[in-house]
């Protein structure tokens, strides 16, 4: 058995799903809201390649790398995605990323409870020693979110990766450790209850 398994895990806001080919569709409505594959330095997937996008995501949960389609409470929508991949289990560190939403559900706590749920499994059920955050050097929006969580930033690859315009991607790795999962938590609780009912700064 994976370390880190397939599981539900239930907020007030969302439910995050293990990713699912009923997902698809559901999911190719969520990326046109937005539009978010357009963005050059976004790995966000275009609604024509949403299917092999899911299917390869649900193979390589069978690796431990689990990936979650995230739906919303009110509405029973499912507004985008997110997951555990790179997963090194001997460490007992993942990688936590590939996420994106519907431009619907940016800014309304969708982000911060969706991390809340994440990080609580990992750090308090699965004893993580540390998770890791990748991100585009220009890529500010999911840098400044990153950095909301309490995540610090470890360094920067350089020529790290070839995007699929052809441009090359310094990527940023941010990262936060065992002991410092108690004070991003509060942090996380106190974004969430300061903005129950209007828009949480995502």
């Amino acid at each position: 058995m994976s370390w880190l398994e397939r599981i539900v895990l239930k907020g007030e806001v969302v439910t995050l799903e293990p990713l699912a080919p009923d997902h698809i569709e559901p999911l190719r409505w969520a990326v046109r809201d937005g539009e978010f594959w357009k963005l050059w330095f976004a790995n966000v997937p275009p609604p024509e390649q949403m299917e092999n996008y899911v299917i390869t995501a649900i193979e390589n949960a069978e690796k431990g790398n689990i990936a979650f389609a995230v739906r919303l409470n009110a509405t029973d929508g499912i507004v985008g995605t997110t997951r555990f991949y790179n997963v090194d289990e001997a460490n007992r560190r993942p990688m936590l990323g590939y996420t994106w939403y519907a431009k619907s559900a940016c800014k309304t706590g969708v982000n911060t409870e969706s991390k809340l749920l994440l990080l609580q499994h990992v750090f308090e059920k699965k004893k993580a020693l540390a998770v890791e955050f990748r991100t585009h050097f220009f890529n500010q929006v999911s840098r400044s979110a990153i950095e909301r969580l309490g995540a610090k930033q470890d360094g920067i690859l350089r020529n790290h990766q070839i995007m699929r315009d052809g441009s090359i991607r310094d990527t940023v790795i941010y990262s936060i450790l065992q002991h410092e999962w108690p004070s991003v938590k509060n942090n996380l609780l106190n974004r969430l209850s300061s903005n129950r009912g209007e828009p949480a700064p995502e």
